[in-house]
């Protein structure tokens, strides 16, 4: 058998899970890591099969691996596409101007175009670390990316990705920032809008840092992950889509920031109006409503603050070519009942079906959505979008129109419900004066939301009603008894999620 070269070690899958993070494990004697003066933490480039990426090192102190061998996170394997006792080939990375521009945005500095577009594009290929990246993120944090900076990033975002283009116009498109656990209105806002024969092709995110997102919500229903060919195919055969943007290359960078968001928590507004709208772009939209819930535990807790998020999302759109409408709305409590992908799966389906059991709240949102929306795509006037809407989903219209949306991504599917389920009750008479969006939106991330689609909460009172001592105020849902246990610990914790006053 041939030696390998000096700069060469043998893969050695060992099946470790580090998410989309590239990593190298060798051994802390190999003759790679003593000759070079590789380190922990170093940044490798790793090559196979005329294919090259960039890897953190991890030291294994051990016999995990041999000193001729090398292994790979999953991703990283999967990236390069090779098999146990492939040859891999290491050198140096070389120094990036990407990642001198991270440490300059953390000392303060504005960034120009130029230096956004080479973040972005060492962000998307791998270059930039996870720890870069997240110095990057929590540096943008606040206002601390200024306008010229959000559309430079915009427009880098845009850039890196593949774009739509239709031949029917106008593309409209609704989104909203989050925040309010339950706001399920897309799906809904879709069918409408789509059954009144305006192109609305929705690509959605997953869950950053909420019980669920849309696209969780909708993959209860029907597949998301579809790719560009598919999506041509719904959006031709009916009109619409709702699908996950991250099953094609529209913006990756923007799957790449939002990864290392969800688990620092972090969703500042500079970034927030980047991703919503590079998204938008990417998918070919011409004319957006974003909908902008404001209360004290939303996303957004008070006018000063959605009056410049709102100013900002227009002047941005509006420099890039896109017409953005804002529609600020009601942030105080949950909309629905369900938080969580199967709750709100089942509460969307009960609108859409016109169900006597359906949400009154998310029903009457949505058509309020889809009503401006109508009215932005000029498929309604002025004013008559709402009677539109109504019309259009009390007939049925709607919910034909899902199901064949459903039926032409992947057919629809039945609504999973959680095998174990607690109430909480409340302990004195009163009337629901508060609720924690916050706190609810944790409980349900604690019984396993978004990831166990049926976990979740079921939120029972709405502000303003009548509580009678001992009446369930919300039902937490879960599929393993430890995380039911887990969020039950946490509800009991914060009695005050669900306050009332005499």
């Amino acid at each position: 058998m041939s030696l390998a070269p000096p700069t060469c070690l043998r893969f050695r899958p060992l099946g470790i899970d580090t998410s989309a993070e590239y990593v190298v494990y060798m051994h802390a004697g190999c003759h790679i890591c003593r000759a070079e003066g590789f380190a922990a933490q170093a940044r490798l480039a790793v090559s196979a099969n005329q294919r090259t990426l960039i890897a953190t090192l991890n030291i294994v102190r051990g016999d995990l691996i041999g000193i001729d061998e090398a292994s790979l996170s999953i991703s990283a394997q999967r990236a390069l596409g090779i098999r146990a006792g492939t040859i891999l080939h290491f050198s140096h990375m070389p120094v990036l101007a990407s990642a001198s521009h991270v440490r300059a945005k953390v000392f303060g500095q504005t960034l120009d175009r130029a230096a956004l577009q080479a973040i972005v594009d060492d962000a998307v290929s791998g270059r930039l670390s996870d720890l870069h990246l997240a110095a990057f993120v929590t540096a943008c944090a606040g206002e601390r990316l200024d306008l010229d900076e959000t559309t430079s990033l915009t427009e880098a975002m845009v850039a890196v990705g593949e774009r739509l283009s239709w031949d029917r116009h106008p593309v409209v498109d609704k989104h909203c920032v989050g925040g309010l656990p339950g706001n399920r209105t897309t799906p809904i806002v879709v069918a409408i809008v789509t059954a009144c024969g305006l192109l609305m092709p929705k690509t959605s995110s997953r869950a950053i840092t909420s019980p669920a997102g849309t696209a969780d919500t909708m993959e209860v229903l029907a597949p998301v992950d579809l790719d560009i060919t598919a999506i041509r195919r719904v959006v031709n055969q009916t009109g619409g889509c709702i699908v996950w943007g991250g099953g094609m290359q529209l913006s990756p960078a923007d799957d790449v920031l939002i990864r290392i968001e969800r688990p620092l928590d972090l969703d500042s507004d500079g970034q927030l109006v980047a991703s919503i709208l590079s998204k938008k772009l990417a998918a070919g939209s011409e004319r957006v409503l974003i909908d902008l819930p404001v209360g004290p535990t939303a996303k957004v807790r008070d006018a000063i603050t959605a009056q410049r998020l709102s100013s900002r999302l227009i002047t941005v759109g509006a420099r890039l070519g896109l017409q953005v409408q804002v529609r600020l709305t009601d942030g105080r409590q949950p909309v629905g009942r369900g938080i969580g992908p199967g709750l709100e799966a089942r509460d969307l389906l009960q609108v859409l079906r016109c169900d006597a059991q359906a949400p009154q709240d998310l029903a009457e949102r949505a058509l309020d959505l889809a009503g401006q929306v109508l009215e932005l795509g000029d498929a309604a006037t002025p004013g008559t979008g709402l009677s539109l809407a109504r019309h259009t989903l009390t007939s049925g219209r709607a919910w034909q129109q899902f199901q064949a949306i459903c039926d032409a991504q992947g057919g629809l599917r039945a609504v999973p419900q959680a095998p174990l389920r607690h109430l909480v009750l409340a302990s004195q008479a009163g009337k629901v004066s508060t609720i924690d969006n916050r706190v609810l939106a944790r409980i349900a991330k604690l019984a396993g939301a978004p990831q166990s689609k049926a976990a979740g909460v079921d939120l029972l009172v709405k502000l303003a009603e009548p509580v009678e001592q001992q009446q369930p105020l919300y039902a937490i849902h879960a599929e393993a008894p430890g995380e039911l246990q887990y969020a039950l610990c946490y509800a009991l914790a914060h009695p005050n999620v669900i306050q009332l006053e005499n």
